[in-house]
C-alpha cells in the first residue's frame, strides 16, 4: 500500500516517462505542444487522460456546470458519432451522465482499458501505449470536426 506522498511521486514519474515516450513517436516527436487537451477552442469541452488504480481512459469530456447545456453539447457531438469512433479498436463509450474523479457529473465520450494500475510500474508501458495511441486518434478525429463545432458550441455553452 502506497502512502499519499508515494502515489504523488509515482504519478510525477509516470507523466515524466510518458512525455519521454511521446517523444519517440514520429507523430509527436519535436512538437512543443503534443496534445490539445484543454485547448480545444470550444468552451467546456476537453480531451483528457484519466488514470486510476483500475484503468486508463482517453476521453472527450463536456464539463459545463449546467446539465441542460452539457446535454445540448452532447447531442451536438452525437451527430458526429461515426467520425469520432473512426480508427478505434472498439466503439467509444458515450455516457451522458459520468461521475468524474471530482464527483462532478459530466458527459464523457471515451475508450477505456481496464486492469491497468497507474501505481504499478509494471503497467506503465501498456498505459503509455494505450494513452498515446488512443489520444492521437481522438485528437485527430476531434480536429476534423472542431471547426464545424466551434462557433455553434461556443455560443451554446458560453456562460451567461
Amino acid at each position: 500500500m502506497l502512502t499519499k506522498e508515494e502515489r504523488k511521486i509515482r504519478s510525477i514519474q509516470f507523466w515524466t516517462q510518458f512525455d519521454d515516450y511521446c517523444e519517440t513517436l514520429p507523430e509527436l516527436k519535436g512538437r512543443k505542444k503534443k496534445w490539445i487537451l484543454h485547448d480545444t477552442k470550444i468552451s467546456h469541452i476537453d480531451l483528457k487522460f484519466d488514470l486510476s488504480k483500475n484503468s486508463a481512459i482517453v476521453a472527450i469530456e463536456i464539463n459545463h456546470k449546467s446539465e441542460f447545456r452539457r446535454l445540448q453539447a452532447f447531442e451536438q457531438l452525437e451527430r458526429y458519432r461515426s467520425l469520432l469512433n473512426e480508427g478505434f479498436s472498439t466503439d467509444l463509450t458515450w455516457d451522458f451522465c459520468y461521475l468524474n474523479a471530482n464527483d462532478q457529473e459530466v458527459c464523457r465520450i471515451y475508450i477505456e482499458k481496464p486492469d491497468l494500475d497507474l501505481y504499478n510500474t509494471n503497467d506503465w508501458k501498456d498505459i503509455q501505449q494505450f494513452l498515446a495511441a488512443n489520444m492521437l486518434i481522438a485528437q485527430n478525429n476531434f480536429l476534423e470536426i472542431q471547426e464545424s463545432l466551434q462557433e455553434e458550441l461556443n455560443a451554446l455553452l458560453r456562460d451567461s
